[in-house]
């Protein structure tokens, strides 16, 4: 086989052929492979017929039918797999050849395959693909992280299939992240921010839709109108569209009839985790995620809304008032939960020494991603002032919407509470904002606790040093 094809797709889901169009579309020539090959006869005569797609029944066909250097990007479940796949494509591709994967990977993972491959004398490249089956289509964010003698390499490629945007419409969301593990990790980040975006809406909608009593027809117009202002974003845009779908065998709203159990692919959780790790408070989506457990368990919720009482009613203020309200809560806590997800980031680029571009990174889910939205812009814009800036919450930006939305945000949590109303996301984002504005937290009884149980000692604000307190001599002996 003659070598004519610019870069090979192994895996052929959705995403990959849909990747392997978006390639196509922009000039290049591609290869595509699939272990299962009916797949890829049904691709290449279907979707794919009359394209200069070319398709291969053997892993060595679609190395054979890549120029130097071989580009191969993985488009497979996480996991074992991949590290099955590259050792099929170890023995058939030459030095200075790069092995891409695009799966949704551990970033962890990544590092080590990194290493390993750079080993064999190859380049590794693992990337986030954001933007699910139309993004992948007509161009997604892309995230790349790897060996960064890969860049130049892959760069024309992935700049011309990724979503574009500014004033033109000619930026590219596609940047190189960092070494090793920093694509997969800037990923994950994303997909947790997301969980955090995905959730606040649904504590919104859910407020509007109890306190209120709005309509779904009155959920699409107030979705509308936030779209068109500050909250304008893809979340909001589809949650607007979700309220506007009839169910086409019964004709009642759709968004009634779908059950309230939801699933997770794992992204979130391991922001959750590893934000515990590096002891971060990445505390929005850790209750985003929780928030999921919650719903999952809706035969145990059946029993217990059975037995256990509270608050019941509607707002009996303003409704505009109350509306406003909750957007500007809405968007007070998607600034805490954004300024969570880059102090996280900050941490992780010091903990793997990753020498990472927050601006950028921001650019970077400006289009073709889940959580593309207008703030990013306040966000590169925050970092281009001061690449050094600890907190989101103190660029003067964000500092100033959050400080005009706090009376909003504290009437909409009072008022939740008060009606019973379940917000753990709103809730945790100004717990989360109170608690990073305090010079003075209670943890200093909780020092003196752990050294009266354990003798784990403490420091004073008064001396430096560390001490230990005999607490039992030196307590007051408890009265008869």
């Amino acid at each position: 086989m003659t070598p004519t094809c610019d870069i090979g797709i192994y895996g052929l889901a959705v995403m990959g052929e849909n990747l392997a169009l978006n390639i196509e579309s922009r000039g290049y020539q591609v290869a595509v492979f699939n272990r299962t090959t009916s797949v890829v006869d049904a691709f290449v005569q279907g979707r794919a017929a009359g394209k200069r797609i070319v398709g291969c029944h053997t892993v060595e066909e679609l190395v054979c039918a890549l120029r130097p250097p071989r580009k191969v990007m993985l488009m497979i479940k996480a996991g074992p797999a991949v590290d099955a796949v590259i050792e099929q494509l170890l023995p058939l591709l030459a030095p200075g050849d790069v092995i891409i994967d695009g799966g949704n990977t551990h970033f962890a993972d990544t590092e080590r395959r990194t290493a390993y491959v750079e080993g064999r004398g190859l380049l590794y490249v693992g990337t986030g693909v954001s933007g699910g089956e139309e993004g992948a289509l007509k161009g997604p964010s892309l995230m790349p992280g790897g060996s960064p003698a890969a860049w130049p390499i892959i760069r024309p490629i992935f700049q011309a299939i990724a979503a574009k945007v500014g004033p033109q419409g000619d930026i590219p969301c596609c940047e190189w992240v960092g070494p090793r593990g920093a694509g997969h990790y800037v990923k994950m980040v994303h997909n947790g921010i997301e969980y955090g975006d995905m959730q606040l809406i649904c504590e919104a909608y859910w407020l509007l839709k109890h306190a209120l009593g709005l309509s779904n027809n009155e959920l699409y117009e107030v979705f509308a109108q936030w779209n068109r202002g500050e909250l304008n974003s893809y979340l909001i845009e589809i949650t607007r569209d979700i309220f506007s779908v009839r169910d086409p065998e019964t004709g009642a709203d759709l968004i009634d009839l779908i059950l309230d159990r939801a699933g997770a692919k794992g992204t979130g959780k391991w922001m959750s985790q590893l934000a515990l790790d590096l002891g971060v408070p990445s505390t929005l989506v850790t209750e985003a995620v929780y928030a999921r457990c919650l719903s999952a368990l809706k035969e145990a919720r059946l029993r217990a809304s059975q037995l256990l009482s509270g608050p019941a009613g509607r707002y009996e203020g303003p409704r505009e008032t109350f509306i406003d309200q909750v957007r500007q809560a809405l968007y007070a806590s998607k600034i805490a939960s954004y300024a969570q997800g880059f102090v996280q980031l900050r941490a992780a680029a010091a903990e793997h020494q990753w020498p990472l571009d927050y601006g950028q990174i921001a650019l970077l889910w400006r289009g073709g991603c889940i959580i593309r939205a207008r703030f990013l812009e306040h966000i590169k814009a925050a970092f281009a002032e001061n690449p050094e800036l600890e907190n989101l919450l103190l660029a003067p930006y964000f500092r100033k919407a959050v400080e005009a939305a706090q009376p909003a945000w504290r009437h909409v949590l009072c008022t939740a509470i008060e009606l019973g109303l379940p917000v753990p996301a709103f809730t945790t984002a100004l717990t989360y904002y109170d608690g990073y504005r305090s010079a003075r937290l209670p943890a200093n009884l909780l020092q003196a606790q752990r050294d009266y149980f354990g003798a784990h000692t403490y420091e004073r604000v008064d001396r430096p040093g560390t001490f230990h307190t005999d607490w039992l001599r030196l307590r007051r002996p408890p009265e008869n």
